[in-house]
């Protein structure tokens, strides 16, 4: 790993650190919720529907507190896994990670547009990419509008390899902003960077993007056009 690359998993390990902070601080705030209703409910006698009022709130809480603890539970161990690494190409393994998902943007009738405009080789732990880039393709396609678009996009910018998932994205979903696709970006963005990548977000219009850069293991000059598509 170059330098620049493990300073970058240096702050991407302090943000994995921030992040366990941040998701024991959100879980308290359903947790202290539940305790209160449920000691309300036992300290008098109350109405059958009072108490069918306590159990739904109670049930959603709970349910928050589960999406809570699944995101705990998948950044310590995405923290605790040694790093295998190797040599690979990108945009190949990012393709790979396409075609896992088309059944599940089918499903959603969105329309993919992947494209890769050239190799796109770099070191890391080939394992861990593949999974950083499949939890963010898929927190993107929840997150997306119905009925609209996908468009993901490999590239070389400087000497860095680029790829960016860019989505129209639907109306705020259930326990924003610790909805599970939201929590998959958080979770995808923590592991990115703790094995050296960069990752940058930002809205545009009506468009949201996600841009994950690694730096390239060898530059590959006048990259041509390799492989692409639209569905």
């Amino acid at each position: 790993m170059s330098g620049a690359a493990a300073g970058l998993a240096l702050q991407g390990e302090a943000r994995e650190r921030s992040m366990l902070t941040h998701l024991l601080h959100a879980l308290n705030q359903p947790l202290t919720g539940l305790q209160c209703s449920l000691e309300l409910a036992v300290a008098t006698p109350r109405s059958s529907e009072q108490y069918v009022r306590t159990l739904c709130e109670g049930l959603s809480l709970t349910a928050r507190m589960r999406i809570l603890v699944e995101a705990l539970r998948e950044l310590v161990h995405s923290s605790e896994v040694a790093e295998a690494v190797s040599d690979f190409q990108l945009e190949a393994a990012l393709a790979d990670c396409v075609d896992q998902l088309r059944p599940v943007v089918a499903v959603k009738s969105v329309e993919l547009h992947f494209v890769s405009h050239c190799v796109l080789p770099i070191q890391a732990d080939r394992n861990r990419v593949a999974t950083v880039l499949l939890r963010t393709l898929g927190a993107a396609v929840s997150l997306c509008r119905q009925a609209s678009d996908l468009q993901i996009e490999a590239a070389t910018i400087e000497n860095r390899a680029s790829v960016k998932v860019s989505w129209i994205p639907d109306p705020a979903p259930e326990f924003s902003p610790f909805s599970r696709p939201e929590l998959g970006l958080a979770i995808a963005q923590a592991a990115w960077e703790s094995s050296g990548g960069h990752w940058a977000e930002h809205r545009e219009k009506n468009r949201q993007t996600c841009t994950l850069q690694f730096p390239l293991a060898l530059c590959q000059p006048g990259c041509k056009k390799q492989s692409g598509g639209a569905e």
